[in-house]
């Protein structure tokens, strides 16, 4: 975490040497030397982009920033990156599409910056794989936290899964096919093409077919480190859910939604 420097009383950041400064941020916490995981910044505003670097370079993380999409995929082509953070209003691509093209070549975890709080965009952006969603204007110490968070999620998944004994079976439980290790559901035969959060929502439903699940609950479960998420996080992915089981098996929609209590899902 950061403090910011004060202004100067006419109400400008201090000066060095002629030249605008950053804002003066002071590490609290420093990460470790030896993580030093890549974030690709993708962002067409200089301003915004000087600042979100400063404060990712100055909390450990080497940041590498490009103006566009085309030079985002470019880039990726030569350096393997650990988490991207992706302004949705790109001149060129557009940050959605771009984060079509990262999340085909492989799992990325990704943080979209829009000026849109639209639910809809929102819910498009966790469509696509995003993991978080941080709105214009915003808080540079706010995303790092994000940012920070973020990786710790997805280092526990990655020492989770290196770390494993014994191979875990396939759970089949009525129409669903759950693969633990692999982090993978099948419905009525079709493998479902779930982002990280969407994947846990439905594997804590599955581990308790039938119970009612309350939102608070699904949020220590899937959300447990994840920063200002809300009831309304769940209702958006249970969303999501719906709509990709239904584009699996139009005719039942299995997730049951207990007004007032929370969701629930039937495998019969």
């Amino acid at each position: 975490m950061y403090q910011v420097a004060a202004r100067l009383p006419d109400g400008t950041m201090p000066q060095n040497g002629g030249e605008p400064s950053m804002p003066r941020l002071e590490p609290t916490t420093a990460m470790p030397a030896t993580s030093m995981p890549a974030v690709l910044l993708v962002e067409d505003e200089p301003a915004i982009a000087d600042t979100v670097l400063y404060a990712l370079r100055a909390e450990g993380f080497d940041a590498v920033h490009v103006l566009t999409a085309g030079e985002a995929l470019v880039r990726v082509q030569e350096q393997a990156f650990d988490l991207a953070i992706l302004d949705v209003g790109l001149p060129d691509l557009g940050g959605f599409a771009l984060c079509r093209q990262l999340q085909a070549e492989r799992a990325l975890p990704v943080i979209f910056l829009t000026a849109r709080d639209a639910e809809v965009d929102r819910v498009l952006g966790f469509e696509l794989g995003a993991d978080d969603y941080v709105t214009k204007p915003f808080s540079p110490r706010e995303l790092v936290a994000r940012v920070r968070a973020l990786w710790r999620r997805t280092r526990a998944g990655a020492n989770t899964a290196t770390s494993a004994g014994a191979p875990v079976p396939v759970q089949v439980q009525g129409p669903f096919e759950h693969d633990p290790e692999g982090r993978r559901i099948r419905y009525h035969g079709r493998l479902l093409e779930l982002t990280r959060y969407e994947y846990g929502v439905l594997a804590a439903l599955l581990a308790r077919p039938g119970a009612v699940l309350s939102r608070s609950r699904l949020m220590d479960l899937v959300w447990s480190d994840a920063l200002d998420s809300t009831d309304r996080t769940v209702d958006t992915h249970i969303k999501t859910l719906r709509a990709k089981l239904r584009s699996a098996h139009a005719d039942a929609d299995p997730i049951r939604t207990h007004r007032g209590m929370g969701y629930a899902l039937d495998v019969t």
